[in-house]
């Protein structure tokens, strides 16, 4: 058996360990400044987007389309487009981002669920507003309703948005919802909000197209038909490749793991209902 270590080894093996934790330290929070610098820059780029799509949108029913009304006419159907793109693609991806930044991870929860709830029913409101707009229109040129794949993807939609905004209301912030639900349905209700995406995005790109094909037949005076590719379908295939890409974005950030909120503490894992936020 060798002669015990010496002090100065024991204070330099000592040294060593502390010196390994401390650069161990320091490459996590490195790679922790590195991902909320990659996330800040996919939710501005989420956020540009979205508002690029609501601008392009207006633009296109202001100066190609007539501007709007609410008479019954084809200026009330520009509402439409305006309302849906608005409300269930930018407003809704917005809301379901919102868990993802980081300012939405600390104590006090109650604010961000009230955000995020109020940005899902605002989107939903809007949409339910645009569905009337068609309608309105529709019934007064005596247009048939429903009968286009766009226009069941459209309606399929806002009713499944409706019960995803109803299910969350009732599961996660009212506080009859016991815990082990709230827990089983958590995947479910995340699951649904990717899907409800993807589904928006397919009824306003179908929309747009539908819209292109009807109003560029080339039969009026001064209009070309959407196969010579004229401003407006350039327009409006550009409004498309938006929508497209604001999706893309959204369902980056959702589905991306080191941007998710941190798991609770196994004494801070269940949720706290609305009603009893802060109690």
């Amino acid at each position: 058996v060798g002669p015990p270590p010496s002090p100065d080894t024991t204070t330099i093996n000592k040294k060593g360990i502390l010196q390994n934790e401390c650069t161990f330290d320091r490459c996590s929070s490195v790679s922790r400044m590195r991902s909320i610098t990659c996330f800040n820059i996919w939710y501005f780029l989420c956020l540009g987007l979205g508002l690029a799509c609501v601008a392009c949108v207006c633009f296109w029913n202001s100066q190609w389309r007539g501007g709007f009304a609410w008479d019954g006419s084809s200026r009330q159907f520009n509402w439409h487009p305006v309302l849906m793109v608005t409300g269930m693609l930018v407003l809704y991806g917005n809301g379901a981002v919102l868990y993802r930044v980081p300012l939405t991870w600390g104590e006090n929860k109650l604010p961000w669920k009230l955000l995020h709830a109020a940005l899902m029913l605002l989107a939903l409101i809007l949409s339910v507003i645009g569905l009337c707009a068609v309608f309105g229109n529709h019934n007064a040129s005596n247009i048939p309703n429903l009968y286009s794949l766009h226009s069941w993807i459209g309606i399929i939609t806002t009713v499944l948005f409706a019960a995803q905004w109803a299910a969350g209301m009732a599961v996660f912030l009212l506080p009859w919802s016991p815990d082990s639900l709230r827990k089983l349905l958590k995947p479910q209700h995340v699951w649904m909000g990717g899907s409800l995406m993807t589904l928006g995005i397919g009824a306003c790109i179908s929309g747009i197209n539908e819209k292109l094909f009807f109003v560029l037949k080339g039969n009026t005076s001064g209009s070309q038909p959407y196969s010579q590719l004229p401003t407006e379908a350039l327009l409006g295939n550009s409004l498309g490749v938006l929508m497209i890409a604001f999706g893309l974005v959204v369902l980056k950030i959702l589905s991306t793991r080191e941007w998710q909120k941190p798991e609770s503490q196994p004494a801070d894992i269940t949720y706290t209902p609305l009603l009893q936020e802060g109690s």
